[in-house]
């Protein structure tokens, strides 16, 4: 499958972005504080601290920040996919023992049930809202027990400006659509926080599959 948005971000936009998101592990849990007041790793030990996780995949896990931070606070087995092959680079240049894939979350390359945990940070906002359904089956598919998400909320899906292009990114309320399209998921627990300086929230959700 190819979309406007996969060629978007495989092209040089794909590329500044990666250049301008590498970061320390100090550097990443900065940006959160001064974006929300509280560092990455609090909001993911509020959400995951209870939880025996065996293996985890992200999927957008472009430079691995994110894999970086569980993997900072003890989690092992953890995979990424990225579409974009010059993140997937990176990542394998900056990271240790996490793996990276080079691939497209609309056809996930694991078996199913294989991890235990399956997440998005702010890539679920970058896919088309109509091809959401397929991109979020996958997710589910390849989880044993859960879906964790962090994106851009709204009450209803949204479009808005992304760095002056359109068709580029959308908020809207991630956690309600999985629930609506997969009744073998459950919600655990949500949570919204909002922006320093302005009213736009985002919304940390666990779901839990039920089989």
């Amino acid at each position: 499958m190819k979309t406007q948005q996969m060629d978007y971000w495989q092209g040089n936009f794909g590329k500044e972005y990666t250049d301008r998101n590498k970061t320390t592990i100090e550097q990443f849990e900065n940006i959160y504080k001064e974006q929300f007041g509280v560092i990455k790793s609090e909001l993911n030990k509020e959400f995951l601290g209870n939880l025996s996780l065996n293996n985890v995949l992200e999927i957008g896990s472009n430079v691995g920040d994110q894999l970086r931070c569980l993997q900072t606070a003890g989690y092992q087995n953890l995979y990424g996919i990225e579409l974009q092959w010059y993140a997937v680079e990176q990542a394998k240049q900056n990271c240790s023992n996490i793996n990276f894939i080079q691939g497209s979350a609309f056809d996930v390359p694991f078996r199913d049930s294989f991890f235990d945990l399956v997440f998005t940070n702010g890539v679920l906002i970058h896919i088309s809202p109509s091809d959401l359904p397929l991109v979020m089956s996958e997710m589910v598919r390849v989880s044993k027990r859960y879906i964790w998400g962090f994106e851009y909320y709204a009450d209803s899906i949204i479009e808005i400006d992304y760095r002056g292009e359109s068709d580029k990114m959308w908020k809207g309320n991630y956690a309600q659509m999985f629930l609506d399209n997969h009744p073998e998921l459950r919600l655990v627990k949500e949570s919204k926080y909002k922006h320093t300086g302005s009213d736009n929230r985002d919304q940390m959700y666990l779901l839990e599959k039920m089989v």
